[in-house]
């Protein structure tokens, strides 16, 4: 498919509901408003021009970023590339899914996850968080750096309340992603979550809603998936 074709798809699978929805949430003009779903049924032919994908994402409309998302190789995208990326995801979806998911599979996950973490942009530093919190998801625990993420822990527990809007809510992933993925941590990322209790997000006009952190590991340790690791991250 060429680039023209993609959009031109990506015009029809809109919708006005979705569009109002993703509005509420934090989307910009231009874009069609479409579901991840129905989007998904480019993500094949896509794959199969990697110069098409990285166009897409350039094209500054958030569905075409978001399929771009979905569809390049993450073991190809250098380090200059994803900054770029990251320089350009204006909103949470972008930066906590599109760009998070592709640098947590790249070759630079843990070195740009803390790179963006300490970036003075919201944005950069939700997707440093959310990076990092998908790279330990897909990451065995041998190849993980257990006192950095010791660190990380404390920084949570120290700073979670006083960061900037978004920040919280992937500060609070990440404690849940640590307890959820990495067994050795799981019971300090507990005493985390406890110690934070709830964290307050303004999301907006929308239903969303912050996960407690104690609630969620706990579910996931009655359902016997503690340290379950993921395949990928990218979705």
């Amino acid at each position: 498919m060429t680039y023209s074709e993609v959009m031109q798809a990506l015009e029809g699978m809109g919708t006005e509901q979705t569009k109002n929805t993703y509005l509420r949430h934090g989307a910009k003009e231009p874009f069609f408003g479409i579901k991840i779903g129905d989007m998904k049924k480019l993500v094949k032919p896509v794959k199969k021009d990697q110069q098409l994908a990285l166009e897409l994402y350039e094209s500054g409309n958030h569905d075409a970023m978001y399929l771009a998302g979905l569809t390049v190789n993450p073991k190809t995208m250098t380090e200059e590339r994803l900054r770029h990326w990251v320089s350009k995801a204006y909103w949470h979806a972008l930066a906590e899914y599109t760009v998070a998911g592709v640098a947590a599979e790249s070759p630079f996950a843990r070195e740009l996850a803390m790179e963006w973490i300490d970036s003075p942009e919201e944005m950069a530093a939700v997707c440093g968080w959310s990076t990092y919190a998908n790279y330990v998801s897909i990451t065995a625990d041998d190849k993980l750096d257990m006192t950095e993420l010791r660190a990380l822990l404390g920084r949570v527990r120290d700073t979670v309340h006083d960061e900037r809007n978004r920040v919280r809510y992937v500060m609070n992933g990440f404690v849940i992603s640590v307890g959820a993925y990495v067994t050795e941590l799981t019971e300090e990322a507990k005493d985390v979550a406890q110690a934070i209790g709830k964290v307050h997000v303004n999301v907006g006009n929308t239903a969303c809603k912050v996960p407690l952190a104690t609630d969620y590991i706990a579910k996931i340790e009655k359902a016997e998936k503690i340290g379950n690791k993921r395949k990928t991250c990218i979705c």
